[in-house]
Protein backbone atom coordinates (compact mmCIF):
# COMPACT_ATOMS: atom_id res chain seq x y z
CA UNK A 1 0.00 0.00 0.00
CA UNK A 2 2.69 2.11 0.42
CA UNK A 3 3.64 1.70 -2.71
CA UNK A 4 0.80 3.31 -4.08
CA UNK A 5 0.77 5.96 -1.08
CA UNK A 6 4.06 7.29 -2.78
CA UNK A 7 2.73 7.23 -6.37
CA UNK A 8 -0.61 9.51 -4.97
CA UNK A 9 2.04 12.00 -3.13
CA UNK A 10 4.38 12.06 -6.68
CA UNK A 11 1.67 13.00 -8.39
CA UNK A 12 0.22 15.16 -6.00
CA UNK A 13 3.29 17.26 -5.92
CA UNK A 14 3.35 17.35 -9.50
CA UNK A 15 6.60 14.61 -10.21
CA UNK A 16 6.98 12.64 -12.05
CA UNK A 17 5.91 8.56 -11.32
CA UNK A 18 9.12 6.70 -12.00
CA UNK A 19 11.13 4.09 -10.16
CA UNK A 20 14.00 6.58 -9.04
CA UNK A 21 11.41 8.81 -7.28
CA UNK A 22 9.44 6.01 -5.88
CA UNK A 23 12.52 4.60 -4.36
CA UNK A 24 13.55 7.84 -3.01
CA UNK A 25 9.89 8.59 -1.44
CA UNK A 26 10.11 4.95 -0.04
CA UNK A 27 13.53 5.23 1.59
CA UNK A 28 12.95 8.18 2.69
CA UNK A 29 10.32 7.00 4.79
CA UNK A 30 12.32 3.96 5.76
CA UNK A 31 10.60 1.40 4.63
CA UNK A 32 12.50 -1.69 2.91
CA UNK A 33 12.46 -1.24 -0.75
CA UNK A 34 10.96 -4.21 -3.00
CA UNK A 35 12.67 -3.50 -6.49
CA UNK A 36 9.53 -6.00 -7.98
CA UNK A 37 6.56 -4.11 -6.12
CA UNK A 38 7.84 -0.91 -8.01
CA UNK A 39 8.54 -2.19 -11.43
CA UNK A 40 5.00 -3.91 -11.02
CA UNK A 41 3.33 -0.50 -10.21
CA UNK A 42 5.25 1.80 -12.79
CA UNK A 43 4.01 -0.97 -15.54
CA UNK A 44 0.57 -1.15 -14.02
CA UNK A 45 -0.17 2.91 -14.09
CA UNK A 46 1.85 2.94 -17.70
CA UNK A 47 -1.14 4.54 -19.96
CA UNK A 48 -3.32 5.55 -16.63
CA UNK A 49 -4.93 9.22 -15.92
CA UNK A 50 -4.26 9.02 -12.61
CA UNK A 51 -6.33 11.86 -12.17
CA UNK A 52 -9.38 10.73 -13.83
CA UNK A 53 -9.13 7.31 -11.90
CA UNK A 54 -9.42 9.29 -9.06
CA UNK A 55 -12.42 11.07 -9.92
CA UNK A 56 -14.24 8.03 -10.81
CA UNK A 57 -13.28 6.40 -7.91
CA UNK A 58 -14.37 9.46 -5.71
CA UNK A 59 -18.15 8.96 -7.67
CA UNK A 60 -18.28 5.32 -6.76
CA UNK A 61 -19.46 5.95 -2.92
CA UNK A 62 -22.09 8.20 -4.10
CA UNK A 63 -23.22 5.48 -6.71
CA UNK A 64 -23.03 2.63 -4.36
CA UNK A 65 -24.76 4.83 -1.49
CA UNK A 66 -28.14 5.09 -3.73
CA UNK A 67 -28.23 1.93 -5.05
CA UNK A 68 -28.35 1.00 -1.15
CA UNK A 69 -30.71 3.21 -0.41
CA UNK A 70 -32.81 2.38 -3.50
CA UNK A 71 -32.45 -1.62 -2.48
CA UNK A 72 -33.51 -0.57 1.26
CA UNK A 73 -36.88 1.32 -0.09
CA UNK A 74 -37.23 -1.83 -2.12
CA UNK A 75 -36.95 -4.13 0.49
CA UNK A 76 -39.29 -1.72 2.89
CA UNK A 77 -42.04 -1.82 0.80
CA UNK A 78 -41.93 -5.89 -0.05
CA UNK A 79 -42.03 -6.07 3.74
CA UNK A 80 -45.30 -3.60 4.01
CA UNK A 81 -46.83 -6.03 1.63
CA UNK A 82 -46.01 -8.98 4.00
CA UNK A 83 -47.11 -7.33 7.19
CA UNK A 84 -50.20 -6.20 4.84
CA UNK A 85 -50.71 -10.09 3.43
CA UNK A 86 -50.55 -11.21 6.84
CA UNK A 87 -53.32 -9.03 8.53
CA UNK A 88 -55.70 -9.91 5.75
CA UNK A 89 -55.47 -13.29 6.82
CA UNK A 90 -55.48 -12.59 10.48
CA UNK A 91 -58.67 -11.09 9.32
CA UNK A 92 -60.40 -14.09 8.12
CA UNK A 93 -59.03 -16.58 10.69
CA UNK A 94 -59.74 -14.45 13.63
Amino acid sequence: MEYIYAALLLHKLGKEVTEDNLKKVIHATGADIDEAKIKTLIASLKGVDIDKAMSEAAAMPVAAASSAGAAKKEEKKEEEKAEAAAEGLSALFG
